[in-house]
């Protein structure tokens, strides 16, 4: 019981201790909150397994100091292609999502649905028109993170889609290739965009508008057998691997050890099967270079 004679005592500061009873205003010291590193701030690289710093290797155009070269997507690809950075992107036509009502371990929409959610694209194929040290250009990104850039319908469509969208503005396409081949689950549909995209390309011949391809890892398949090949110029980034059929499965046809390089961009070059191999950022100025070159041979001919 409180004594009727003890002088009352003012309340205690919730949380407060005898520091803060000597010295009015000294607060109780809080321990730092701990600072959330975000899970992609280091990227690991394929071939040395070296740790790179996120922003390093983005300026660096995902590079790594090795040398090797990463595999991008249409934004990035974009960004490091156009001068400044500026573009213009454009919808790619569509085509049926399941024409066949594929499933094996799971259905084909629902792949093509996760594979929608992991990169913000429709399908595999991404338009882009912009200026590529300064002369105007139609760009097409074939992004491997969607179904290993299959090629089916919507892929072929997209293909079309860039190439009339060079003849509307009359200008040169630059298409970036990155491919396993043509996409199994839409069977003999997606071995016909072989034939439909060459005729896009012969459109653009007829029109006399430059079409250049640029080869990056890997380049296979069906899209090697098509338009992957058909450039007026045929660029490849280091590395790069390019063919029709994987070295592996060549190895065990024909039961001999395959030359060291088979397949990649270098061996192609100095087969002539690819004109130049390009470091990435290099290629800017050499694109902008040669279109420049055919652009103006262009003009001559329709003066």
């Amino acid at each position: 019981m409180a004594r009727d004679d003890q002088p009352d005592q003012p309340p205690k500061a919730k949380g407060s201790g005898w520091l803060s009873r000597l010295r009015p205003g000294v607060r109780k010291a809080e321990a730092p909150r701990p600072v959330e590193t975000p899970d992609d701030l280091w990227v690991k690289c394929p071939d040395t397994g070296e740790l790179i710093y996120r922003a390093d290797l983005d300026a660096a155009c995902w590079v790594t100091p090795s040398g090797f070269h990463m595999r991008i997507g249409p934004a990035q690809r974009f960004r490091y292609t156009f001068d400044d950075g500026a573009f213009e992107r454009i919808a790619a036509p569509l085509a049926p999502d399941d024409p066949l009502g594929f499933s094996d371990q799971k259905p084909y929409k629902d792949r093509l649905a996760a594979a929608r959610k992991a990169t913000g694209e429709k399908d595999a194929m991404a338009i882009a028109y912009g200026r590529i040290r300064t002369v105007p250009a139609v760009v097409l990104v074939q992004d491997f993170a969607f179904l290993g850039g299959s090629l089916g319908m919507s892929a072929g469509e997209g293909f079309i889609g860039a190439a009339r969208a060079a003849l509307k503005r009359q200008a040169p396409l630059v298409v970036f290739t990155a491919s396993g081949g043509a996409r199994m689950q839409e069977g003999t549909l997606s071995l016909m965009q072989m034939a439909r995209t060459t005729l896009a390309i012969e459109e653009l011949k007829q029109a006399g508008l430059p079409y250049i391809v640029v080869l990056t890892d890997p380049t296979t398949g069906g899209v090697t057998a098509s338009y992957a090949m058909l450039g007026d110029v045929q660029f490849a980034e280091p590395g790069a691997l390019i063919g029709f059929t994987g070295p592996r499965i060549i190895e065990q046809t024909i039961r001999e050890t395959l030359p060291p390089g088979f397949q990649r961009s270098e061996y192609l070059e100095d087969k002539g099967v690819v004109d130049a191999v390009v470091p990435r950022k290099e290629l800017p100025e050499k694109l902008g270079a040669v279109l420049g070159v055919l652009m103006a041979g262009r003009a001559r001919l329709s003066a």
